[in-house]
């Protein structure tokens, strides 16, 4: 069950490169989240923060319990522009867009849970050889 969502349409990055941090704060609650973006050294993770403090202020439950249960990032409208080249031709430029759904919820998720044990797993079993 969410707590509640916030979506970004259209940002002006690609979605490649915001779901680098995207990946890096799913799972996390609210307060480490907005920590690691704080010092993040990528310019998507100013508006991530934005969006954020947006889902925490849609939210009717206090922030402290909030975890992010769902964070999304999918490729939005593409701008499509000409480059001149060579004997009179023109190449495609395409700048990409992309749209952030982030969800919070209460509780951390079953599935992230496993997923972080998994990791934390595979991490001591690495150490140890």
């Amino acid at each position: 069950m969410t707590a509640s969502t916030a979506q970004l349409s259209n940002y002006r990055q690609s979605p490649r490169k915001v779901r680098l941090i995207a990946d890096l704060i799913r799972g996390r609650n609210v307060a480490n989240a907005l920590a690691l973006l704080s010092t993040l050294p990528k310019r998507g993770s100013d508006p991530m923060a934005k969006l954020l403090l947006s889902a925490v202020s849609n939210a009717k439950t206090d922030a402290s319990t909030l975890y992010i249960s769902k964070i999304e990032v999918n490729g939005g409208v593409v701008f499509k522009r000409q480059m001149p080249r060579a004997r009179g031709r023109a190449s495609m430029i395409r700048k990409k867009t992309s749209v952030i759904t982030l969800a919070l919820s209460a509780a951390l998720p079953k599935s992230a849970k496993k997923a972080k044990k998994a990791v934390a797993k595979s991490f001591d079993s690495a150490q140890d050889k």
